[in-house]
């Protein structure tokens, strides 16, 4: 099908770049597990060429590699996204995985592999597409773990909101160990709810001391956890979700990406971040989480909640958010320069702000 010279190049110093620079050649591929069509437009050009063929990753790769110049290549967020795009790392200057959800261009006229490929080749030279951030190995297997652990959490709670409601259905509490109507049946049901949950309990503890163990062999998550109201499951998840602090231009682009910024905010020529509508839900979870721990116990960031109720005059849930928002911007700083939480910063930072 390709040719079968092969010749590979590390990309190692080129993870900075984006869609936006330059490329001598556009690619998009289709995947399927048994065809893939892949589109390819040079930088001069104005219509793609499409082929499609059976999938046979050996011979993808001999042909990125044959491809003269500097490569960009999309491939759609699917189940195989991550597993291509670990095995094409090194067979193109950047690859770009792209949001289906924000490519409605796609969804327009007759739908075909050959056709996907060749507008999602289109859209990708014209800059028209929205990034979803993968990583290799390491990281990415930070991201399995925080997921299945989020799946067993909801399974959880949702089994114990399944023998409270069969309590308060008889006005009654499992909590308090009050006993409801002592029938075959109730009895039945709560052996097979406890059974379920004495599982639950035990696998989360198993994930629990997973992300105890994971969080002493990595620097950056040892640093967020110097962080009061953070700790080993919620720094995992931070990195698992953020790998690289250096893809957000600011700190404010960060509090919109956590869904932490209501309204858009913009004075003196100056974007202090806005509202997106597919922000990270499990981020904005995360450090309101974090929120509620900080101001629950004594801790530098406490004092500071009471320095926004006091002085900054917020309302009690504008102030938890305010450290919500510290919280974040904090940890981003971290991840990006990997130094540990300094204690009294603000503070200092006010009195310099007085001083001067």
């Amino acid at each position: 099908m390709f040719t079968n010279k092969i010749s590979v190049k590390s990309k190692k110093d080129n993870s900075s770049l984006t869609v936006t620079d330059s490329y001598d050649q556009y690619i998009a591929l289709d995947w399927s597990e048994r065809n893939m069509a892949i589109a390819r437009l040079g930088k001069k050009e104005t219509e793609p060429k499409v082929i499609d063929v059976p999938s046979d990753l050996k011979e993808l790769k001999l042909y990125l590699a044959n491809l003269k110049g500097k490569k960009i290549l999309t491939i759609e967020e699917t189940t195989t996204s991550q597993w291509l795009y670990v095995e094409l790392y090194n067979y193109a200057e950047k690859i770009f995985i792209c949001d289906p959800y924000r490519n409605r261009l796609l969804s327009d006229g007759p739908k075909t592999d050959k056709i996907d490929a060749g507008k999602l080749c289109k859209l990708l030279k014209n800059g028209m597409m929205k990034e979803v951030y993968h990583s290799t190995n390491e990281l990415y297997e930070l991201r399995k773990l925080v997921s299945y652990y989020d799946d067993e959490v909801r399974a959880g709670v949702r089994l114990l909101n399944q023998k409270s409601a069969l309590y308060r259905a008889e006005h009654k509490s499992y909590k308090k160990k009050e006993e409801i109507e002592d029938s075959r049946i109730n009895k039945f049901i709560v052996t097979q709810l406890d059974e379920k949950i004495s599982s639950y309990v035990e696998k989360k503890k198993k994930y629990e001391n997973e992300f105890a163990r994971v969080s002493k062999k990595n620097k950056v998550i040892k640093s967020l956890q110097s962080i009061p109201g953070l700790g080993p499951i919620s720094s995992v998840t931070i990195l698992s979700i953020v790998i690289d602090g250096k893809r957000f231009k600011s700190s404010n682009h960060y509090l919109s990406y956590c869904g932490l910024v209501k309204h858009e905010k913009f004075s003196g020529g100056r974007s202090y971040g806005e509202r997106i509508p597919r922000y990270s839900r499990r981020l904005k979870g995360v450090y309101k989480s974090a929120a509620i721990r900080v101001i629950s116990t004594e801790n530098p960031l406490r004092e500071y909640y009471e320095y926004l109720l006091k002085e900054k005059k917020l309302a009690e849930h504008n102030a938890r958010n305010a450290v919500a928002r510290y919280i974040a911007k904090i940890s981003l700083g971290i991840i990006k320069s990997g130094e540990k939480y300094k204690p009294y910063k603000w503070r200092n930072n006010k009195r310099e702000k007085e001083a001067a």
